[in-house]
């Protein structure tokens, strides 16, 4: 079956509790996860909702293969309207809280409404309970995660939670789940704190079953041996993400000092190599990797810092091994803020779990207020005695802890890039697309990468669309629309499984349709074909679109920061160029089936069945 064919609704409002069952036509047109929390959105609530009122919806979703032997099968998407963008905001994480959610009997879990004081719910299979979470809220998520597993007696319990940042409303907090993996963009955070809902705990004891058990089985083990003879899975489980940031500072793509450069001098610090070098006292910063539930790639890093490091000589309580370096972390607290401080960043990395904030909205942000104290627009009155030139390393892990806890003038790192900007005067200095902080990718250098940025559903994203390739094989903006909808339309399905997108590197659309089809009923569609499978990201796609267009978004929110239209990169590949979105954006609509404004045509609706 794939699907447990039952979700969980939860009023806060009114404390209503009840089970209902999956309806399975929309299962049938949207999968799971991300697609078919985006349906459960659409239909249950107005898009032009405030993203902090109580009528917004907070959506945790599971795919088909959550839970599953199939490779990756861990993932869960949190779906709702982003307060950082005003969009949908579509998150996933890792981990293990996915699949203990679908081992509870749930493919989807809804809350609505608002609680008048803080609470927490707890899911034990059938039993779920609202209980008073008065203890635990103004605490971290560590704090939270550690103590609900003593109080409920139980260490397999799985917990996702948010910090202060999600209480009082930064615009990028974040949901963690096991102490380091995170539904990390967007804001769901926020919206969590908006309901005074502290934490989801966990605990399942139900299998999952599939639709052709043998068929499954010898599908999931094909798609395994593939995956562990694939070189993109072997540079992942040995090097990271992180491997990243040598590609892109060589190519001329690494976001420096908000952009203004194109190249870091630093990443030998802070690149995977630096994580393995013994340092001055003999301290190595990695301590090994670590996979989520089901994964065969295990890309995560557990990392401890120097103890004599500035940052927490005297503070004991970090003295311990947590998340590591990944890109987007070392991007977004190093060369985006001019820092080459290994410890520094993985300090400010603990910070962003422990807290429960987007490390990379927090250092663009940080960034963006970087060059406003270099422009002399802002002083250390305004930002209470901090000197945040670039390269301040102190700067950042003091920022950090001030934003996690909402003191100082964290209040107004806690804003995002967009509205600190604004509030400066300078909006054009906010590195974001539709409110949302870049990562690690210039787009002068990958031009395909700044297609996708602009048109993003949830706003500057690197996980919803691929043109890597073409990007490093071409730095024009030519032939790169096609394969940025294309891909677009088949991340869209692949998050909507339930498996995680690193698997990309090495299975396309059959190995998907392997797993999916023996592990779903095909209803009156028959098999789930490739053909069927890319239609369902297309519909995806298109819905998240309509959500966006119906909350007030328009053509012109499909856009780049003017430093990308039209300052030249200074440097790499792509010297002298600027994004060629002008020329690729209406060719990309084409291809959507839209109007030369963005709309899906009334044909393009018609045939994805939305119309």
């Amino acid at each position: 079956m794939g699907w447990q064919k039952q979700i969980l609704r939860v009023n806060l409002t009114t404390g209503e509790i009840k089970k209902e069952p999956l309806i399975m036509d929309w299962a049938q047109d949207y999968l799971g996860g991300r697609g078919l929390a985006t349906k459960y959105l659409w239909e249950g609530m107005d898009p032009s909702t405030d993203p902090m009122s109580p009528d917004n919806m907070l959506i945790f979703a599971t795919g088909p293969l959550t839970g599953t032997m199939a490779a990756t099968g861990g993932r869960y998407t949190v779906v709702t309207k982003g307060p950082l963008t005003n969009a949908i905001a579509c998150s996933n994480s890792g981990g293990k809280f996915g699949a203990e959610l679908k081992f509870a009997g749930y493919d989807m879990l809804i809350l609505e409404g608002r609680s008048v004081k803080p609470v927490y719910l707890v899911i034990i299979d059938d039993k779920v309970e609202l209980k008073d979470a008065a203890d635990y809220w103004g605490t971290t998520v560590w704090h939270t995660e550690e103590t609900l597993k003593e109080v409920h007696k139980d260490p397999q319990i799985k917990v996702a939670s948010i910090g202060v940042a999600g209480e009082q409303g930064v615009k990028y907090a974040c949901i963690v789940n096991d102490l380091h993996r995170a539904a990390g963009r967007s804001g769901v955070g926020a919206v969590m704190g908006s309901k005074h809902l502290k934490a989801i705990a966990v605990r399942g004891t139900q299998g999952v079953s599939v639709d052709k058990p043998k068929v499954f089985m010898q599908a999931a083990t094909e798609t395994k041996a593939s995956l562990e003879d694939d070189g993109g899975r072997k540079s992942l489980t040995k090097y990271g993400t992180n491997a990243m940031i040598d590609t892109m500072n060589e190519f001329g793509g690494l976001p420096t000092d908000n952009f203004r450069s194109v190249q870091f001098e630093g990443t030998e610090n802070i690149n995977p190599a630096a994580m393995v070098r013994p340092n001055a006292n003999g301290h190595v910063n990695l301590i090994t990797n670590k996979a989520c539930f089901g994964c065969t790639i295990a890309c995560g890093r557990i990392a401890h810092i120097d103890q004599t490091h500035f940052s927490v000589r005297d503070r004991k309580e970090y003295w311990h091994a947590s998340g590591g370096l990944e890109y987007e972390t070392a991007y977004a607290l190093g060369p985006v803020v001019g820092i080459d401080d290994i410890d520094a960043l993985t300090f400010a990395g603990y910070l962003m779990n422990e807290h429960g904030m987007d490390p990379i909205s927090f250092g663009v942000t940080l960034a963006a207020a970087m060059e406003l104290y270099d422009l002399g627009i802002i002083d250390k009155q305004t930002t209470g005695g901090l000197d945040l030139s670039f390269g301040n390393a102190e700067a950042l892990t003091t920022c950090a802890e001030l934003t996690g806890k909402q003191e100082g003038f964290g209040v107004e790192l806690g804003l995002g890039a967009k509205l600190l900007c604004q509030k400066y005067g300078r909006p054009e200095l906010a590195m974001v697309v539709k409110g949302q902080e870049f990562a690690g990718y210039d787009s002068r250098a990958l031009q395909g990468m700044g297609l996708g940025y602009a048109t993003s559903n949830r706003g500057a994203c690197h996980l919803k669309h691929d043109v890597f390739a073409e990007d490093m094989d071409d730095q024009t903006g030519a032939g790169k629309a096609q394969p940025c909808k294309t891909s677009q339309d088949k991340i869209a399905m692949v998050d909507s499984t339930g498996a995680c997108l690193f698997t990309m590197s090495a299975w396309d659309t059959g190995e998907f349709q392997l797993l999916v089809d023996s592990a779903c009923e095909g209803g009156s569609d028959g098999t789930w074909d490739n053909e069927r499978l890319l239609l369902t990201g297309e519909r995806i796609w298109n819905l998240e679109r309509r959500f966006n267009l119906s909350a007030g978004l328009t053509r012109a929110d499909d856009t780049l920061p003017p430093r990308l239209l039209k300052e030249p990169a200074p440097s790499g590949v792509a010297e002298g160029r600027v994004s060629a979105l002008d020329t690729m954006l209406p060719e990309y609509y084409s291809l959507r089936g839209w109007t030369a404004e963005g709309v899906p045509t009334e044909s393009t609706l018609n045939r994805l069945g939305l119309s």
